[in-house]
C-alpha cells in the first residue's frame, strides 16, 4: 500500500494529466480518453498511467499510440506545474479492470438467468 504522500502525488499526477489531455493535447486520437489510475514508483523515476478508452480495439491501440507520441509533451507540460523532482517518464497502458469487471458481471447475469430457467422449468406432478 503507499504512503500517503505518494498517495497524494498519483492522485495530483492523475488530475494534471487529465488536464492536460483535455486541454491542451490536440491529437485527434486521443478523445474519449479517461485517466483511472496513477501507479508511480516509490523512487518517481516511472509513472504506469492506466486509461479507459471508449471504442473499439482498434480505437484503444490507436488512442494508446496517441498518448505514447505524446508522453514527452505531456511530461513537459506536468513540469510546468508540478515541482516533483524527479518528474516520472509516463507509460501509457490501457486499464482492463473495466473489461474485466463488464465480463464478471455478464457472467453473473447468465448464471442468474439459467437459476431462474431451473426454478421455472417445468414441475414434475407425482
Amino acid at each position: 500500500m503507499p504512503s500517503r504522500r505518494m498517495s497524494r502525488v498519483q492522485s495530483l499526477l492523475r488530475a494534471e494529466i487529465s488536464e492536460v489531455l483535455q486541454r491542451k493535447l490536440k491529437d485527434p486520437r486521443v478523445n474519449m480518453v479517461t485517466i483511472t489510475r496513477v501507479e508511480a514508483d516509490s523512487d518517481l523515476q516511472h509513472a504506469r498511467v492506466f486509461v479507459s478508452v471508449l471504442g473499439d480495439a482498434d480505437h484503444h491501440r490507436t488512442a494508446l499510440a496517441g498518448l505514447r507520441s505524446a508522453a514527452g509533451f505531456i511530461r513537459a507540460e506536468l513540469m510546468h506545474v508540478l515541482h516533483l523532482r524527479p518528474m516520472p517518464s509516463l507509460d501509457f497502458r490501457l486499464d482492463e479492470s473495466l473489461t474485466l469487471g463488464e465480463h464478471t458481471l455478464d457472467i453473473l447475469d447468465r448464471i442468474r438467468h439459467e437459476q431462474q430457467k431451473s426454478d421455472n422449468g417445468p414441475q414434475s406432478s407425482g
